[in-house]
């Protein structure tokens, strides 16, 4: 059992409470289960932080990563679980990633676009879910496709078919099963980033910070992050070195 420090605590659960933000748009990571609450890698994380800090879990949880994002200005959580970005960087501390998983594209299965750099072109309109790890990289990378934003990355599946979009940015999984569900859409080979996903707390909390880093290294050396990911039915693969 390691040393807590006291900082550390008070940072991560004021009035003995850790308030861990747990993202539901991103099925790889959590998901609801059948009895309607919460489960995946990043819930297994957060209760076994709870654990070991002996304090009490309180999951809040939200439909876009972009809302996890937005609600640190309100305080809503001291812990979160969110894909490192240099945008977010500015206010959030991140651990090492716990899960490395690919953006790619959902496109018409009679497409004629191949791969995923074709897709920065003039006149090509791209749906993305505001706020995500890849809306954000994609608004930094794109010189010529147009970004249409739906306000959650299950959102802008719907957008991309209903406006006849070009393209659907988004996690492979989720965007697989798409395509699975209807043979008119298929997803491209490759991918245009890899997004690391890590745990994160708000950039002031340096002893919190200090904390989870060691933390999560120790969830994926003693197997918990692959084994919550095979739980929920994920690839224990996605575990980052």
């Amino acid at each position: 059992m390691p040393i807590i420090p006291a900082t550390a605590l008070i940072e991560l659960a004021p009035k003995g409470i850790l308030n861990a933000a747990i993202n539901l748009g991103n099925p790889v990571l959590a998901q609801l289960g059948a009895d309607g609450q919460p489960q995946g890698v990043s819930v297994a994380l957060a209760k076994a932080l709870a654990r070991e800090l002996g304090v009490e879990l309180q999951m809040i949880t939200y439909d876009a990563a972009g809302k996890v994002f937005a609600a640190l200005a309100g305080g809503q959580w001291t812990l979160a679980f969110l894909a490192i970005e240099p945008v977010r960087e500015q206010e959030i501390a991140f651990s090492a990633p716990y899960v490395i998983i690919e953006g790619t594209y959902l496109v018409d299965a009679d497409s004629k676009l191949k791969d995923v750099a074709d897709l920065d072109r003039a006149g090509l309109r791209i749906a993305v879910g505001k706020g995500a790890a890849y809306d954000l990289y994609l608004s930094r990378t794109l010189q010529h496709a147009e970004l249409v934003r739906a306000d959650t990355s299950a959102a802008a599946v719907d957008l991309f078919i209903e406006q006849k979009l070009d393209a659907a940015a988004g996690v492979r999984q989720p965007l697989e099963k798409a395509a699975a569900a209807d043979g008119h859409y298929r997803v491209l080979d490759g991918h245009f980033t890899a997004i690391r996903q890590a745990m994160a707390v708000p950039i002031q909390c340096t002893a919190a910070a200090a904390y989870v880093s060691g933390f999560i290294e120790r969830q994926k050396a003693n197997g918990l992050v692959a084994q919550a990911l095979a739980d929920s039915g994920q690839s224990p693969l996605l575990v980052a070195p």
